[in-house]
């Protein structure tokens, strides 16, 4: 019983230690991620950007980080004080418990059940986004956060076919396995369709252009996060670029061979189309969404489900 109770204690020390590292690295590739966006957008611009802050601006993100946290936090009137002030930890929580999914070649941890994990953190992930507006009291920002809810209900229903797809070809919801699938052939070259519809919805679930509708400017001034400031701002902030590199990470794993030698040069490779999309497009109609996700990627996919069921059908007999 006690070596038991010691071999347990030891598996749990060594889990909490994985699980401490990789949160700061993913803090530390969060803060260099804002950093590279803005150097891109910069030079697609025709500007510099950050280039002050140590050598080539490589301090920038520690130096806003320090700026956002020790800033005043005004205190709003008739704001439900509770919810305005959980829903950013919320968020915040809920990206840094995605990364647990993070799959572990080499001491072999992963989750069997990675994929339903995943299911059910994204679509607790709305309420964070949902209550943020709502406990604000202010229009703009409720207005943000019920647009986002009709636009993350739209594209889940899709984005989770997409999903069921590569598992009735796999027939595992482990991502690490998603590699061993993928030595002869990627699935971006076979499934190439899927691939790209699959791209479209990781840019619908980032928020980002040219979907970036819940947080639209030009009519609602900031979206969701109007009434948000300080550390409270760039706990959102957080959230959604620890998302950017997650989504990069899980695109890469299930349509890019998974990991390899190049596993990080594609997650990064995904990282700069991300931000590269938003130097490059405006930002779609509201309509046109609801179209693209209802009409176009609702249909095509249930096709291909009864595709791919047609082609084990036919495999099996």
């Amino acid at each position: 019983m006690m070596k038991e109770i010691k071999i347990y204690i030891q598996y749990s020390l060594e889990f909490f230690f994985i699980m401490l590292i990789l949160i700061i690295m993913v803090l530390i590739s969060v803060a260099y991620t804002t950093l590279l966006e803005r150097k891109i957008l910069g030079y697609i611009q025709l500007r510099k950007g950050p280039n002050k802050v140590g050598l080539i601006g490589i301090f920038q993100p520690f130096s806003d980080a320090i700026k956002l946290f020790c800033k005043e936090t005004v205190s709003l009137m008739n704001i439900n004080f509770f919810i305005y002030l959980f829903s950013p930890m919320l968020s915040m929580l809920l990206m840094m418990i995605m990364w647990f999914n993070y799959p572990y070649k080499f001491n072999l941890m992963s989750m069997n059940l990675g994929l339903i994990f995943m299911f059910c953190v994204f679509s607790i992930g709305v309420y964070g986004l949902m209550w943020a507006g709502w406990s604000s009291n202010s229009m703009y920002s409720l207005l943000g956060s019920i647009r986002l809810i009709s636009q993350t209900i739209s594209y889940e229903v899709s984005f989770m076919l997409l999903i069921f797809s590569i598992f009735m070809l796999t027939e595992s919801y482990n991502i690490l396995q998603m590699t061993f699938y993928q030595n002869n052939i990627w699935f971006i070259f076979m499934l190439s369709g899927i691939g790209l519809m699959f791209y479209v919805s990781l840019l619908i679930e980032l928020n980002r252009t040219p979907f970036d509708l819940a947080e639209g400017e030009s009519e609602l001034v900031s979206g969701f996060n109007t009434e948000y400031m300080s550390g409270l701002f760039a706990l959102i902030f957080l959230a959604e670029y620890g998302m950017i590199n997650f989504m990069s990470m899980l695109y890469t794993m299930l349509f890019l061979g998974g990991i390899d030698f190049l596993f990080f040069f594609k997650v990064f490779f995904l990282i700069f189309s991300i931000i590269w999309m938003r130097g490059s497009f405006p930002r779609i109609r509201y309509d046109k969404l609801m179209y693209l996700v209802w009409k176009i990627f609702l249909s095509s996919i249930l096709n291909f489900i009864l595709f791919i069921m047609m082609i084990k059908l036919l495999l099996l007999d």
